[in-house]
């Protein structure tokens, strides 16, 4: 499996052309929050790992990463910079049609100035937006388009483009449940980027800085929690609580114990001991997950109580289950987290069934 992840940026850029690919127009609907199949689903009453995301933004880990420079992006006021801007703007704020069009004229500019660095980076943005929307076909298509045009020019197959938008395809084919290529993206993400890490262990602050050996490491981080959520997914629970494990600590090292990444880690790690049957170990874990969200004002707290209260639930304390379910709804709802509210409603139900059927 190995040699077969190891081959695969060349050969996912051989399949869309080097030159001028064509471009999918996506089809747009209102914007959500993310896709379903990036995350996981489960039964009603099963513990079902909540993930602290922006809206669309499942890969948001790494939180810096771009493939564009940072100057060119702040200090460039050209028309395709500022296009960029412009569309970047407008997917935040969910104008994800308003966003196509400013991209689309970004791309024709690039073009016609050949521009590679504005391509690679307005081919990426479009992938974003098309998997935002949930049209996986249309981002797999953008994501190789990017990958073709960094391969094409001097960029090497380790390089941290690369490989985040080798995981980006790989999250799309864990999504499209083609099971083999997702495991041989995942692999080729992890087995290529501890290579690296390893490499640039010993290396002075004058040759590799301290922000470009941390960002490399977060990737890292943000491909384990990637992969395990696949893992879990799929069942294999093992395998996911050491990615989760991994992920956990790289977070922790890097960001600290309280960063908000951290701590949705440790509550998944939970979910994950959780869904084996690890109930007190699982239970510790959780309940540290929902004192630090609350310590930090964590904007996804409500998710970490619903973590911990479908485990209280399965541990049959169903009286402490109900009343953590019901501050995660409360602050669902005040937080205007439909999806949220839609899932903690039917974990009260499957409560309600459950301590019917003890009595």
């Amino acid at each position: 499996m190995a040699a077969v992840a190891g081959a695969l940026p060349r050969a996912l850029s051989r399949l869309c052309p080097r030159r001028r690919p064509a471009l999918p127009r996506p089809a747009w609907t209102a914007a959500h929050r993310g896709h379903r199949g990036d995350s996981g689903t489960g039964t009603a009453g099963r513990a079902r790992p909540r993930w602290a995301r922006p809206a669309g933004a499942a890969l948001a880990f790494l939180g810096g990463l771009s493939l564009f420079p940072r100057d060119a992006e702040e200090d460039g006021e050209d028309a395709i910079i500022l296009l960029l801007k412009r569309a970047k703007l407008s997917t935040m704020k969910g104008e994800l049609a308003e966003a196509e069009q400013l991209l689309h004229q970004a791309l024709r500019r690039a073009h016609q100035q050949e521009n590679r660095q504005a391509i690679v980076y307005t081919y990426s943005m479009m992938g974003n937006v098309a998997y935002m929307q949930g049209q996986l076909d249309n981002a797999e298509k953008l994501y190789k388009a990017t990958m073709s045009y960094m391969l094409a020019g001097d960029t090497k197959e380790d390089d941290n483009a690369v490989l985040e938008v080798s995981l980006k395809l790989a999250s799309i084919y864990a999504a499209q449940k083609q099971h083999k290529l997702a495991v041989a993206g995942y692999q080729f993400c992890i087995l290529t980027l501890e290579e690296k890490i390893a490499k640039q262990k010993d290396l002075p602050e004058d040759v590799l800085s301290a922000e470009e050996k941390a960002n490399t490491q977060l990737l890292l981080g943000m491909s384990l929690d990637s992969y395990g959520r696949y893992l879990l997914n799929i069942n294999e629970l093992s395998a996911a609580q050491k990615m989760y494990e991994k992920a956990l600590q790289i977070s922790s090292d890097v960001q600290g114990e309280t960063h908000p990444q951290s701590v949705v880690l440790l509550s998944d790690l939970a979910t994950v001991l959780d869904a084996q049957g690890c109930y007190e170990e699982a239970l510790a874990l959780s309940r540290r997950a929902a004192q630090l969200a609350r310590d930090t004002q964590h904007p996804e707290e409500h998710m970490v109580l619903s973590n911990l209260a479908a485990i209280l639930m399965h541990k049959e304390d169903f009286l402490q289950a109900k009343q953590v379910y019901k501050e995660a709804l409360k602050q669902a709802q005040q937080k205007g987290d439909a999806a949220s509210v839609q899932h903690i409603q039917e974990e009260l139900a499957e409560l309600a069934k459950r301590r019917k059927g003890s009595k």
